[in-house]
């Protein structure tokens, strides 16, 4: 398996059931496409709602860091932070965000699928 030198910004909010779940998922598709798709190194923006209508993660994968960063550094952060928060006024339940600190993260290992071989756990 190859190593993965991309890099992660994820976003998770807790929600108030699956309603809320779906209306921040197409605020937030919304925003990715308008403030984000077309920076050199986007990969994409994945969206994943907890089973229990409790949680939203938006997972943000970029080609490298130094691509994240040119983001950071040349889009307009006022104007997007701007759209996050009128976007949340809209939503019509609660969506409170729950990070700590920078939410960016590096990919330090993954365990692929392989052929099962003897002595395996089953």
């Amino acid at each position: 398996m190859s190593t993965d030198t991309s890099f992660y910004s994820i976003i998770d909010y807790t929600v108030d059931g699956p309603r809320t779940q779906t209306e921040l998922v197409d605020a937030f598709a919304e925003l990715q496409d308008r403030w984000v798709s077309f920076y050199p190194g986007y990969v994409s923006a994945r969206f994943h709602v907890s089973t229990d209508g409790s949680r939203v993660y938006n997972i943000v994968h970029w080609a490298s860091e130094a691509d994240y960063r040119n983001f950071i550094e040349t889009s307009d952060t006022e104007g997007r932070v701007s759209d996050i928060a009128a976007a949340l006024g809209g939503i019509t339940g609660t969506a409170e965000p729950r990070m700590s600190g920078i939410p960016t993260y590096t990919v330090v290992r993954e365990v692929g699928p392989r052929a099962p071989e003897s002595g395996d756990a089953v």
